[in-house]
């Protein structure tokens, strides 16, 4: 008996979604070390130098973005080392951390 379209195309989906394997990496703890200023349109987000704990990049120091309540010495839990943040431009500065 000849299988109708709707089966076939449930068969097909079987695999998992796209970029899926990316997030169920390893995830890395990382020291904050330094905030480094406040960015984003409202700045509602922190700029941050960490320390990267263990995995491939133990010992890197790096600079990430952080969106909430953040200080020196809390502990972040990256998906990925590989990506670092931009610098912030301006030398006006959102927020209290100037």
């Amino acid at each position: 008996m000849a299988k109708t379209q709707t089966q076939k195309k449930q068969e097909t989906k079987t695999s998992g979604t796209k970029g899926s394997d990316k997030i169920l990496g390893e995830i890395v703890p990382a020291v904050v070390q330094e905030l480094i200023g406040r960015t984003g349109s409202r700045g509602e987000i922190t700029q941050v130098r960490c320390l990267v704990q263990a995995g491939r990049d133990k010992g890197r120091s790096m600079r990430r973005n952080i969106k909430g309540p953040i200080r020196v010495g809390d502990t972040l839990m990256l998906r990925e080392t590989e990506i670092e943040s931009r610098k912030i431009k301006s030398t006006l500065s959102k927020g209290a951390y100037s």
